[in-house]
């Protein structure tokens, strides 16, 4: 995708191969903390979660690399492999080499890590990738910042380094750089690389951010969510190597680049609807404004009723826009995919609002009629015959827009309302 590094599907490697390559980890240090435990059984401290679909090639590696990041830090660990369905032996390998296997049936890589988190028992989580991309051999940066209360720290990898062939072109020079400085305008996150998959945080406090991607954009919506929530959002430098040779991606660079953007735009509410609405809005009022009490030209191009229908297009438009945003956003709290507001809050479920709504939508009703009813009385007043069509549809649009504002504001009020009604 436009986005970063693909992951892939690898052949198979038997698990012979994978022991003699790979040797056990040696008895660790003493952590640095009393670890948690539940009757005779310790809890890890530090659950490092690999997401996994046909990764035999690395998957050893990986765990090897994380056991070894363990005990070098003396911290209890434990390695979390979520198996999206593999058949090339990838569990038989994490198994034997001590990890902890857990199947996810939904197929995803936003659905591997999901489970993968669920299971895991770790107050901490570091996440990544299982094709040696990222180095979990050197995770100390992310544990620091989580021990300095951090609940999200994530990696960088234009600032750690990209090694040769590891990011497409496309991906390292455009999709990346584009979402991440989308995502910190609409955010305010502070994060330079949006879409990097190796990861540390709070386990339960993510968990709370209730994360429903199930694909690439997991990664994405995980940093939206927690910025939006408030929690303490950081990142480390770290390094992306190239994919093991002979992988097959599994990542779609339009399809996934697509899902990126679309997730980004769904949570701002403002940015998709509010402020495109209010520009549109405003340049429709004015426009007709200027163009109402007659045809008006600019460097010898004239502009008359054409024109003035456009500008109320925009008008209505705009409005409907508006209106979308503060259904989107009210939808959006009550379902707990966005923060609450309370400005949102007392301006839709204030006491009256409805009524407000249906008044107003009344009001503008009756001006476009109005204005209807002055039209057809000066065609009454021609005999109902041939009309001024420029002077008529200065009085026609005008009413018409008003009448098609007043029904967008009143059913507007009456659907918001109905999304407040509370639920069993």
């Amino acid at each position: 995708m436009l986005l970063g590094r693909e992951s892939s599907a690898s052949g198979p490697t038997p698990v012979s191969e994978a022991r003699d390559t790979i040797s056990p980890v040696r008895a660790g240090a003493e952590p640095r903390t009393t670890p948690a435990a539940v009757g005779d059984a310790v809890l890890p401290e530090l659950s490092v979660v690999m997401p996994c679909l046909n990764e035999a090639r690395t998957i050893g590696i990986c765990i090897r690399k994380a056991q070894a990041s363990f005990e070098r830090l003396g911290i209890a660990g434990e390695v979390v492999v979520a198996d999206n369905g593999s058949t090339d032996g990838s569990t038989e390998i994490a198994e034997e080499l001590g990890a902890r296997v857990v199947p996810v049936e939904r197929r995803g890589y936003g659905a591997a890590l999901t489970g993968g988190i669920a299971a895991a028992r770790g107050r901490w989580v570091i996440m990544g990738d299982a094709d040696d991309s990222y180095d979990f051999a050197d995770l100390e940066a992310f544990v620091r910042r989580l021990e300095e209360g951090y609940d999200l720290v994530a990696g960088n990898r234009f600032k750690g380094g990209i090694r040769e062939g590891a990011m497409p072109w496309l991906h390292r020079r455009f999709g990346n750089p584009v979402l991440s400085f989308v995502g910190r305008r609409l955010y305010g996150t502070p994060c330079g690389d949006i879409y990097c998959g190796l990861r540390g945080f709070d386990r339960e406090k993510v968990a709370a951010l209730d994360i429903r991607s199930s694909g690439m954009e997991f990664a994405i919506e995980m940093i939206v969510k927690a910025t939006m929530m408030g929690l303490k959002v950081t990142e480390v430098p770290t390094t992306l190597s190239p994919d093991a040779e002979g992988r097959e991606p599994h990542l779609n660079t339009w399809r996934d680049g697509w899902r990126s953007i679309r997730l980004l735009l769904l949570y701002s509410p403002k940015w998709l609807f509010l402020y495109p609405g209010l520009l549109l809005l405003a340049v429709g009022v004015a426009g007709m404004l200027w163009l109402i009490p007659g045809e008006r030209s600019i460097g010898g191009v004239g502009f008359d009723v054409s024109t003035l229908l456009y500008f109320a297009l925009a008008v209505v438009v705009g409005l409907q826009s508006v209106y979308f945003f503060l259904t989107a956003r009210w939808f959006g709290i009550n379902e707990g995919l966005l923060p609450d507001d309370p400005r949102i809050r007392r301006l839709v479920s204030g006491r009256g609002r409805l009524e407000l709504g249906l008044i107003a939508g009344m009001l503008l009703l009756a001006a476009g009629l109005g204005l209807s009813v002055y039209a057809l009385t000066t065609w009454n007043e021609a005999g109902f015959g041939q009309l001024d069509y420029p002077e008529t549809l200065r009085i026609v649009i005008p009413g018409a827009t008003l009448i098609t504002c007043g029904m967008q504001t009143a059913l507007s009020a009456l659907f918001l309302s109905v999304l407040g009604l509370g639920r069993r």
